[in-house]
């Protein structure tokens, strides 16, 4: 069993909302994705993404899953053909030439969330007063990062901070990462788009985490948060409490 919100908002700088999300509750299934790309290219792009996913997943694909292992293989093949369908698009139109769009989905199976990332839109668990990020992202300020050049602080303000490494759509294969993530009753997963990290810093959104027991409370909140910060993207959130296995097979 899980308790559910989400919210998406267009922030306070964009004309339009360019992210894209999904809830399948009955196959446990969440996704959320940001898209980039000229015209309306990027707002294509995450809504391909999504709509192609849940189309997958109500055609019953998951049925017959068991284990890690096929669990693994069956999503990372419906990402692969998402990034085809994606890449096609744009090379099809001069319009749509260079769209691309971040994924992020997590699948409750047992007592495991299967989390999949491409670009940088996230996967937190708050466990216990503390927050932890479970997704890598894929961008230029996180390579960064890792080699200690910048801190994850100074990420946040830098000037290319938007570039991400690694996107659905951008080339004609793509591998996303894959995090198996165990789940105890009462953890907390949150799914966003950089909308809410590059705004806001994790000791704020676990402040707001600690503080609210309502998920789509939770959601509202955060998304006013990034608002507050100065709003200047796209803003995208899922937040789910685990109550327990809802599903065995």
């Amino acid at each position: 069993m899980i308790q559910l919100g989400m919210n998406t908002n267009r922030g306070v700088r964009r004309k339009k909302n360019e992210d894209a999300c999904h809830i399948c509750e009955e196959h446990q299934v969440f996704i959320v994705a940001d898209g980039v790309g000229g015209n309306n290219s990027g707002e294509l792009a995450s809504r391909m993404a999504v709509d192609y996913l849940s189309s997958r997943i109500s055609q019953g694909c998951l049925d017959s899953l068991s284990g890690e292992e096929e669990i693994r293989s069956c999503f990372t093949a419906m990402i692969r053909e998402t990034n085809r369908l994606i890449f096609r698009q744009a090379a099809s139109s001069p319009d749509s030439r260079g769209m691309a769009t971040t994924l992020v989905l997590a699948y409750l199976y047992g007592q495991k969330a299967y989390i999949f990332n491409i670009g940088d839109s996230r996967a937190y668990r708050y466990r216990r007063g503390e927050l932890e990020q479970i997704t890598e992202d894929h961008s230029f300020v996180n390579t960064l990062v890792r080699i200690g050049t910048i801190t994850r602080e100074e990420a946040r303000f830098h000037p290319k901070k938007n570039i991400i490494t690694r996107a659905l759509g951008a080339e004609q294969e793509v591998e996303a990462d894959f995090f198996p993530v165990a789940l105890e009753p009462e953890d907390i997963l949150v799914l966003c788009t950089d909308g809410l990290h590059g705004e806001a810093g994790d000791d704020e959104i676990l402040q707001i985490i600690r503080d609210e027991e309502d998920m789509q409370n939770l959601c509202d909140r955060l998304v006013q948060l990034a608002n507050d910060k100065g709003g200047s993207d796209n803003i995208t959130i899922i937040c789910l409490r685990y109550k327990g296995d809802s599903h065995e097979r």
